[in-house]
Order: C-alpha cells, then sequence, then structure tokens
C-alpha cells in the first residue's frame, strides 16, 4: 500500500506564505501526476495545482503567479509554496498522487489526509 503525509499548513496572515509537504512512501513503481486540491468551508473539493512527470504544470485561474508546485521525486515528495495568501485561500488542502505500484498494475489515484490552512488577520 501507499501512505501520503501531508505537513506545513496553519494559520497565517492575507500576505503571508506557507509550504505544503506531502511525502508518499509504500510499494510505489513510477509516479505520472502529483497535485493539489483544496476544499474551502462549505464548498467542493477543487483544483489548486498539478504536475505531470514530464514537468508540465497546470494551476487553477485563483492561484496563478502566487502559488508553485515542485517535487523531490527522490523522495517522492510534492510541495506546495504558496506567497501572497489570501482569505479565501483559506481551506483544508490535499495532495493527490496518479501512481503505480508495479509494473503490472494500472495507475491509481491516492489522497494524502489533509491539511488546513487558515488565512486570517
Amino acid at each position: 500500500q501507499v501512505q501520503l503525509v501531508e505537513s506545513g499548513g496553519g494559520l497565517v496572515q492575507p500576505g503571508g506564505s506557507l509550504r505544503l509537504s506531502c511525502a508518499a512512501s509504500g510499494r510505489i513503481f513510477s509516479i505520472d501526476r502529483m497535485g493539489w486540491y483544496r476544499q474551502p468551508p462549505g464548498k467542493q473539493r477543487e483544483l489548486v495545482a498539478t504536475l505531470a512527470s514530464g514537468g508540465y504544470t497546470n494551476y487553477a485561474d485563483s492561484v496563478k503567479g502566487r502559488f508553485t508546485i515542485s517535487k523531490d521525486i527522490s523522495k517522492n515528495t510534492v510541495y506546495l509554496q504558496m506567497n501572497s495568501l489570501k482569505p479565501e485561500d483559506t481551506a483544508v488542502y490535499y495532495c493527490n498522487l496518479d501512481l503505480r505500484t508495479s509494473p503490472l498494475t494500472q495507475n491509481n489515484i491516492w489522497w494524502g489526509q489533509g491539511t488546513q490552512v487558515t488565512v486570517s488577520s
């Protein structure tokens, strides 16, 4: 099995920064895509950013220019650097990995447990 452990959430003032981390462990053969999603209070989960194995990135319009997704593949870890945070960025943030556990299996999606980010003065 695969475990995803997130860290880095917390309370920050508007305009501040946070860096989220998501470390994957367990039986991992390959990772095709890594991403971050978030669920604001009372709303549905939404895409924040994704990073494909070839390096292609995709960002939600609301975070472009403020957030940066990156990875350390040697550590099976994906990061989300969040700058110029706004109150509307308040949400539970989830990492999401599209990976295979062996060369004989199909891709599956794995989710982290979520980490709370609160932007408030």
